[in-house]
């Protein structure tokens, strides 16, 4: 799956999930571990990660589409 990275709260804890697939893919105590968990993978995929807070507030993050796969990830 290939869709956005979207971390939000739910059932007590924060969940990371690829859009449009029903599987979550990791769940964390805290939003700090979800986000970052969430934004490695977003990097990973080249992909835009979506961060739904508690009060429905929406936070985006865009990654380049496309990216080389050899080049090394950013720290």
């Amino acid at each position: 799956m290939r869709g956005d990275i979207e971390t939000y709260f739910e059932d007590g804890r924060w969940k990371n999930k690829a859009e449009g697939s029903d599987e979550v893919s990791s769940t964390h105590l805290t939003k700090k571990d979800a986000t970052t968990n969430g934004r490695e993978m977003a990097i990973m995929r080249a992909v835009d990660h979506i961060v739904r807070d508690r009060d429905g507030t929406i936070e985006r993050d865009v990654y380049p589409r496309g990216r080389d796969s050899r080049t090394p990830l950013p720290r």
